[in-house]
């Protein structure tokens, strides 16, 4: 029995992706045992066999950005290749085996496997806790004595009991709390402790980097969610969707007014040329225009504005799409940076708590000022007719004065109840300077 042509042509490459699959598990071993063996190098080369400490003050910055970028890059090649290998040997079974051997495949020892696994283990272990933001202890402590201060405040202690009952510890009375000496001396005595720990400014070095570090990854994050939403609308604009709108649909059968605003603005225009034109020929010392010369430049502006609407529309339908992949590249910016939005956080968080409290209550009133105040329905409906004009719909009147009349009440309803829900309990001075400044 003779195969055919075809057959024998295509056999090969059938052959050679069946070893290709067959080899899946041992390729991918391998792959995440060099990415470990990549990390083990610049432990031994640079940091004298120990940890790769992102926060150590042995390097520059500039260096230390790059062992860990580097860092990241190869645990990230070697927990993808590990989750690979685990998956190809859910599917590998005797009869694979016995087909490997069949074409010419070797697979390793098991004790090889093992060795390899139990090295990879071992390097990418010491740094599950990498994507965390690191807080040093001397960081920690101060944040308790904030935590402290605040709860030993004069206006806030009972409040804050009653909400945090701890049936299972007995209650203190002002006696219990109070000790031998002052509390003034005793900070001054913990001051004067930190000043004279020899480690005191390595300490500085550390914190002062780490802050640095955390204010780096904000800037560069929120110029991300910036930058990279609206590179994919001209890039996917320009390259994906345009092309394809301009295939699909046809400049010559394709309608040239999306909605009859888009209608009446054409007809307006046209009538303000005619009327221009005539007031031109009343006025002018030169011969007046006849009705056939008026009608051309009447008929050469009823092209110009037909093809002007025309891309307008088509421009129209491009944006819906191309804010459809934006939208999509900002949601995978926010799911793929988990760790950059917890620094994000922390950054804002140390950046608003550092404010003044006169600093707070400016920003708060800024902010309910401009969009739930008495002239926030003109910015709002300026929003909403620019965006119907960008996605080429009309702009319903009666949503948009619902739209006014319901999301800035819903607004200002959240914005006051986290002012009485959390920054009454964070920071009653500020609040207290928001009601004085408001009134």
């Amino acid at each position: 029995m003779r195969i055919p042509i075809f057959s024998q042509k295509i056999y090969p490459y059938l052959l050679s992706a069946y070893r290709w699959y067959l080899l899946t598990p041992e390729r991918s071993l391998n792959i995440a045992y060099q990415a470990a063996l990549e990390i083990k190098s610049i432990e031994e080369q640079h940091f004298n066999g120990n940890k790769i400490d992102i926060n150590s003050a042995i390097y520059s910055n500039s260096v230390m950005d790059y062992f860990e970028s580097d860092l990241k890059r190869q645990l990230k090649i070697a927990r993808m290749r590990l989750t690979e290998f685990q998956a190809s040997r859910l599917f590998s079974n005797e009869s694979h085996r016995k087909a490997s051997q069949k074409t010419g495949i070797d697979y390793p020892s098991q004790a090889l496997i093992l060795e390899k696994l139990n090295f990879i283990d071992q390097v990418i272990s010491k740094y599950n806790n990498l994507e965390n933001p690191v807080i040093s202890p001397r960081l920690e402590n101060q944040a308790k004595l904030v935590k402290v201060d605040a709860l030993s405040a004069p206006a806030a202690p009972q409040k804050i009991a009653n909400q945090n009952p701890e049936p299972n510890k007995k209650q203190r009375g002002k006696a219990d709390t109070m000790g031998i000496l002052p509390r003034s001396i005793l900070s001054t005595i913990g001051r004067l402790q930190v000043e004279l720990d020899p480690n005191a400014e390595q300490d500085v070095v550390q914190n002062f980097r780490q802050t640095q570090r955390r204010t780096i990854i904000s800037i560069r994050f929120i110029l991300l969610l910036i930058i990279v939403p609206l590179l994919t609308h001209q890039i996917s604009k320009v390259l994906i969707v345009g092309p394809l709108i301009n295939q699909f649909r046809n400049t010559e059968t394709a309608e040239i007014f999306l909605n009859l605003e888009m209608e009446e603005e054409a007809l307006l225009e046209l009538q303000r040329f005619e009327e221009k034109i005539k007031f031109k020929n009343f006025i002018s010392s030169a011969p007046p225009l006849s009705v056939e010369e008026i009608e051309m430049e009447m008929e050469d502006k009823a092209h110009e504005i037909a093809e002007r609407f025309r891309r307008q529309s088509a421009n129209a339908i491009k944006n819906v799409f191309s804010d459809i992949l934006s939208v999509g590249a900002f949601i995978y910016l926010l799911i793929s940076s988990k760790s950059s939005i917890a620094v994000l956080k922390d950054f804002f968080d140390h950046v608003v708590y550092g404010l003044s409290d006169s600093a707070k209550a400016f920003i708060i009133i800024l902010f309910t000022d401009v969009f739930v105040g008495f002239h926030s329905p003109h910015g709002w409906e300026v929003i909403l007719e620019g965006a119907s004009r960008h996605w080429g719909l009309p702009a319903n009147r009666d949503f948009i004065f619902l739209f006014i009349a319901t999301f800035p009440v819903i607004l200002d309803t959240i914005f006051k109840y986290w002012i009485f829900r959390y920054l009454n309990r964070i920071s009653p001075s500020a609040v207290a300077t928001y009601r004085n400044m408001n009134e």
